[in-house]
């Protein structure tokens, strides 16, 4: 017996969501919705609810690509249907599973059987089972980016393609893409955002009646489930009749002039990119009419839309935080109440319809109408170039950097039983200056971890640098490869035709080589010795623009700051860079510099990361002046440490961030120890005119020379 589903009228509270759901239920050519939000907030619950709200559909019978018996797909692979026979069933809804291959999601061709019988001996993939259904995507971000442009390619254009050796089946495949996304582990690119329809926002209630009311239904449903599913038949009935009856509407509704202008003034005044916001706004304003059972498109229509379409295509970098200024909108949209040119009639819907706001807002615990647009969690860091604004200036005196000389009490990095102000004064976090784009730095040898665009790597796609007996199921066909390998057996095997002889032994698969992502693991210096002369702005700055080109490596990341008597992992290895960015701007500095500590616990990070994941290579980025102070033999021992790390076959690579006219030359040292490159802070840049080779390829390869 199949499980019950949970009521989709049931769901407290979550307007938007539930409403942008229900639009593209409505008029699946918007392109689907995005919903980001915390754990725990009914994402899933709801697209699983949603599938059982969607009418009933015809299909043919026996044809695995679900074609519709009155416009069957004229390049069906199972076709043609011109006398098929026709039944009726739900329409389904398919879920993509974050690990899932590239042959799963869109098919294979059976390569033996292609060669051998010229046949195209095709295995539908999930996306032939979802058309005309749903297709949900949990966990959208952490997807493989090729993974994502074949999903997207084919919502855009309604059909799936599959190109093997020459060999090309096509397919129609239209469905509702929804996906969800938690940000704290990590953003889509921007590109792929805008693929998207839709983006909602959602979060937890923190009004006490309201998530009292979540976990008395939840309790209910696990109780007993056909009895809670029963109870909200009628509702679940009265919402899957409206949406039939807005599918019937959609195509008589009138998109006028006026509406089309304000959607067009909207998207210029918020400087979204390409002409895509403007169509998809175009169409949620129009299923929003015929959801609130009207043929006109009004300003509330626009408006809505513009507030569930525009938000996540406003980001202009991985720190932007997705958001919409609705005082902006309104004042764009109240300068067309004056003249209008194509005036629009007050909203007069049918008796008994709601309105756009959601299809159940009579329900226990909701919220108010789901206008509000989502607002945006986090801060961006700040990026406009300015250094500290209340900092003071820490005065310094020369000082032994071994620490073990005398220092004065007011240097930031003054011993043991100095007085406080120069201990363990903290200095408040300073703001970056502005990020820049800088050298790629990259781990040497031949990875095979997961695509990314940072080291070299054997991987699922690339150039063709070999071939190899195929290890499971035969994806990457290496026909040259292939035909050598059969053809000194043809006599043997009595071959008698034009017709190749080929065996499971003769084939063979391509080896590609890549790019892979890395653990990109930062060990940032935030004491005293770095707040000097105001090198924390220029430090952030440069750290900043290394979070940036992470993430667009397709790195994973992590961050390590010492300070003071100890190191503390402020960032565990993560995909959102973003939440690296956050750290670093709240990052205080002063106190002693405990490099040893540091390196130390960037061993432990990596010794464990190396378990979890052992096919992503780490790449320790180490930013520091290279001073070490406090405890006996402080520069002794982040020697040593260094040399651990070293040892292990760590690549690292020394931003040096020691500044003034004399300079000690520590960062160089701990370089050598470290075995990986050393760069200034201005060498870091990609437009640098230095002639210093920056990868950790390069320094390997002239040690072993």
């Amino acid at each position: 017996m199949a499980s019950a589903t949970y009521p989709f009228t049931a769901i407290v509270g979550m307007d938007d969501m539930r409403l942008g759901l229900l639009l593209n239920a409505v008029s699946p050519s918007i392109g689907g919705v995005l919903v980001r939000g915390e754990k725990g907030t009914a994402k899933s619950t709801a697209v699983r609810a949603l599938s059982a709200l969607l009418p009933e559909i015809d299909v043919v019978v026996g044809c695995r690509f679900s074609c519709d018996p009155a416009a069957p797909d004229p390049a069906c692979p199972d076709g043609p249907h011109a006398s098929a026979a026709v039944e009726g069933r739900p329409a389904r809804m398919v879920e993509l599973p974050v690990g899932a291959s590239e042959d799963r999601l869109v098919g294979a061709l059976d390569i033996e059987r292609a060669l051998a019988e010229g046949v195209k001996a095709f295995e539908p993939g999930l996306l032939a089972e979802a058309h005309r259904g749903v297709l949900y995507v949990d966990e959208v971000n952490l997807l493989h980016d090729h993974l994502i442009d074949s999903l997207l390619d084919a919502a855009a254009m309604g059909a799936a393609h599959v190109e093997r050796e020459g060999v090309s089946v096509r397919h129609a495949s239209r469905f509702l893409l929804v996906g969800t996304m938690n940000p704290e582990e990590g953003e889509l690119r921007p590109q792929l955002l805008d693929r998207f329809g839709l983006t909602v926002e959602v979060a937890a209630s923190r009004e006490a009646d309201e998530r009292v009311e979540v976990v008395r239904r939840r309790l209910a449903f696990d109780e007993d489930p056909a009895a809670f599913t029963a109870k909200w038949a009628a509702e679940e009935e009265t919402l899957r009749e409206r949406i039939a009856a807005a599918r019937a509407l959609l195509p008589s509704v009138r998109l006028g002039d006026g509406a089309l202008r304000r959607i067009a003034a909207v998207c210029a005044g918020f400087e979204v990119d390409g002409m895509r916001a403007d169509i998809v706004t175009a169409r949620t304003a129009s299923a929003l009419a015929a959801w609130a059972g009207r043929t006109d498109v009004l300003a509330e229509d626009v408006r809505q839309a513009a507030l569930l379409a525009l938000p996540h295509r406003r980001r202009r970098n991985p720190f932007d935080a997705p958001g919409m200024d609705e005082d902006k909108l309104d004042e764009i949209l109240n300068g067309f109440e004056d003249e209008d040119p194509d005036p629009e009639p007050e909203p007069e819907g049918p008796e008994g319809t709601d309105g756009p706001e959601g299809p159940d807002d009579d329900g226990p615990g909701d919220g108010g109408p789901g206008g509000g647009g989502p607002d945006g969690g986090g801060q961006q860091p700040p990026q406009d170039g300015r250094g500290p604004e209340s900092t003071p200036d820490v005065p310094q005196q020369r000082q032994d950097p071994t620490g073990s000389g005398p220092a004065s009490p007011e240097s930031p990095d003054a011993p043991e039983g100095a007085p406080a102000t120069g201990e363990a004064a903290e200095a408040p976090a300073v703001a970056a200056s502005a990020p820049f784009r800088t050298r790629r730095l990259d781990v040497p040898g031949l990875g095979e971890g997961a695509d990314g665009r940072r080291s070299r790597a054997r991987t699922a796609h690339g150039r063709t640098t070999g071939s190899r007996r195929p290890r499971g199921t035969l994806s990457r066909l290496h026909l040259a490869a292939t035909v050598q390998a059969a053809a000194p057996h043809q006599r043997a095997r009595g071959r008698s035709g034009p017709g190749l002889l080929v065996r499971r032994d003769d084939l063979r698969e391509a080896v590609r080589e890549g790019r892979e992502g890395n653990l990109v693991l930062f060990v940032v210096d935030a004491s005293g010795s770095m707040a000097a002369r105001k090198r924390m702005s220029a430090v952030k700055g440069a750290v900043l623009s290394l979070l940036l080109d992470a993430y667009q490596r397709r790195d994973k990341i992590g961050m390590i700051t010492f300070r003071g008597a100890d190191a503390e992992v402020a960032l565990p290895p993560t995909s959102s860079v973003d939440a690296g960015a956050a750290r670093l701007e709240k990052l205080p500095t002063g106190g002693r510099t405990p490099l040893a500590a540091g390196l130390l616990r960037a061993h432990e990070v990596l010794r464990v990361e190396r378990l979890r994941d052992p096919s992503r290579r780490p790449l320790l980025v180490v930013v520091t002046d290279g001073r070490a102070t406090g405890g006996p033999e402080p520069l002794q021992r982040a020697a040593r440490a260094a040399r651990l790390l070293a040892g292990e076959g760590t690549a690292s690579v020394v931003v040096d961030c020691e500044a003034g006219p004399v300079r000690l030359g520590l960062a160089a040292e701990l370089g050598r120890e470290l075995r990986g490159p050393v760069v200034t802070l201005d060498e870091l840049r990609a437009d640098s005119i230095s002639a210093l080779v920056h990868t950790v390829r390069t320094t390997h390869t002239r040690r072993a020379a």
